[in-house]
């Protein structure tokens, strides 16, 4: 399969994800509201969700992608089986851990409900009843992985469509057949989360043994060299790939002391995260393994000359999204969000919040581009250092900001963190020899800067006038934004007839 044709059905697979988690979140919102319920049920599954998040977007293609590229086929397929194995029991135990420790758990992620025992007990409750998704989505990546090296990309995009789609009807049939009380809703949905999360395990492994050779020879794990410098590298991995969500989550301990700042974080990140997880997952789905046999071959012009035309392409989206996203903050929370226990003042906290963030949705995609070049390379301890970097300047950004702007400074904060995150990917591949900017890239770089500044324009002109109120107008909005920018691009040069890639 071309690389075209894979990013496109990565890509729609992606989109279709956050399609589904768009409308999952509406009915959270509708639901739950923004208020100590929602809190808790946030607060448990930001855990589960963000494991969710990195390994849906590939968090583990960087361990997996060259160990099992470099293996030849009848030996990758036991050594698939042993590493899926090895990760089953692993994640069991740190289930089991998780159980017995709610509590525990519970208090590192909302330090701020300390004093309200009440909710407290509730996000314990929640995290034992969610948290056995981690399990099913994280061996799910594992087989992903496997799929993704031998080119079968199909179960790879679809699979993950289960969690959300499961939440959506588990909300529907709730609301019009029960109406429970609203801790009652949320403890439904934690355990259905991780009853979707099963069914998404059973589809990919079911995709592992069709055809002809099977891909993963399933046995009790057999411990040798190749195992263990996996495993050595599966859980760093999942740290590295998870800058961006580790911001979030270091953010959302601050939010945790401030009243809804739990609810509202989490409704503004989920809006910034559709055009951010799009880019994530073809850069560590069709992008990493591309980087990968590159490396493998010595060809360092060939990596440089990808990794800089594909942070073109993820910026090409990535910097009008902020924009637009800035712009149309107040309107975009008001018509997804606001109905049911979801208030105007909540929609108005999230859209402030909402414009922070978007001031590092460029930073957030070009980080998680550059950081792929690293990957390929086996470079982990970089990426690492580059991560805690960027958790660093998220939590004294925090500090800092939040007296001073409340929610909305910690959502700067974030910001901050991802700017100093991507700063330090840069600085890394300097080091490595694999950031030679051409004037090609600089050049598309300031015309999508200046067509961007059109779509603003236009978009704010547009607001000035008649300001979005319901799904349509908003809708037109987002495609007039979108067809001017189109536009802009191609009157400026930043995109041109020999950027479509041809399907064959």
């Amino acid at each position: 399969m071309s690389l075209a044709r894979s990013s496109l059905l990565v890509g729609f697979g992606s989109i279709a994800s956050r399609i589904l988690g768009f409308v999952r979140d509406m009915l959270f919102a509708q639901a739950l509201g923004a208020g100590p319920v929602a809190d808790a049920f946030l607060t448990a599954f930001r855990l589960p969700n963000l494991v969710r998040r990195i390994v849906g977007e590939g968090g583990l293609n960087p361990a997996l992608v060259p160990q099992l590229s470099r293996t030849d086929r009848k030996d990758a397929a036991a050594m698939a089986g042993d590493v899926i194995g090895a990760f089953a029991l692993a994640l069991l135990a740190l289930t089991a851990l998780v159980e017995i420790g709610a509590g525990l758990v519970a208090l590192l992620l909302a330090p701020g409900l300390r004093d309200d025992a009440g909710t407290l007990a509730l996000v314990a409750f929640y995290t034992r009843l969610s948290f056995p998704v981690v399990l099913s989505v994280t061996l799910s990546s594992v087989a992903a992985a496997i799929l993704n090296i031998r080119g079968r990309y199909g179960m790879t995009a679809l699979a993950p469509l289960a969690v959300n789609g499961g939440l959506i009807l588990t909300l529907a049939v709730l609301e019009t057949a029960f109406s429970p009380p609203l801790h009652a809703k949320a403890a439904w949905l934690s355990a259905a989360s991780s009853v979707a999360g099963l069914i998404q395990l059973l589809a990919v492994l079911a995709a592992l043994r069709r055809g002809k050779d099977a891909l993963v020879h399933f046995r009790w794990p057999r411990w040798s060299a190749g195992l263990k410098s996996l495993l050595l590298a599966g859980f760093p991995a999942l740290f590295a790939s998870g800058a961006v969500q580790l911001f979030v989550l270091a953010g959302t301990q601050v939010a945790s002391f401030r009243p809804s700042g739990i609810s509202w974080l989490y409704y503004a990140e989920r809006v910034m995260q559709l055009p951010l997880g799009l880019m994530a997952a073809l850069g560590a789905s069709v992008l990493l393994p591309e980087l990968a046999r590159r490396h493998r071959a010595g060809e360092t012009a060939a990596i440089v000359s990808a990794q800089h035309r594909a942070l073109e392409m993820a910026l090409l989206l990535a910097v009008p999204a902020g924009a637009a996203l800035m712009i149309l903050c107040l309107p975009i929370t008001t018509v997804l969000f606001e109905r049911g226990a979801f208030l105007p003042a909540d929609s108005e906290g999230t859209a402030r919040v909402l414009a922070a963030l978007s001031l590092g949705l460029p930073f957030a995609t070009a980080g998680k581009v550059l950081s792929q070049t690293l990957f390929a390379r086996g470079a982990l301890r970089m990426t690492i250092a580059g991560t805690v970097l960027g958790l660093l300047a998220t939590s004294a950004g925090g500090a800092l900001f939040a007296p001073f702007w409340g929610i909305s400074g910690i959502a700067l904060a974030i910001s901050l963190g991802c700017a100093v995150h991507a700063a330090a990917m840069v600085w890394l591949l300097a080091r490595a020899g694999l950031w030679r900017p051409d004037r090609r890239f600089l050049g598309r770089l300031v015309r999508i800067v200046l067509s961007t500044g059109l779509m603003s324009l236009g978009l704010w002109a547009a607001q000035m006038v008649l300001a979005p109120m319901d799904s349509l107008s908003l809708a037109a909005f987002c495609l007039g934004g979108l067809a001017v920018y189109a536009l802009a691009v191609w009157l400026t040069g930043a995109v041109t007839r020999d950027d479509v890639p041809p399907f064959r």
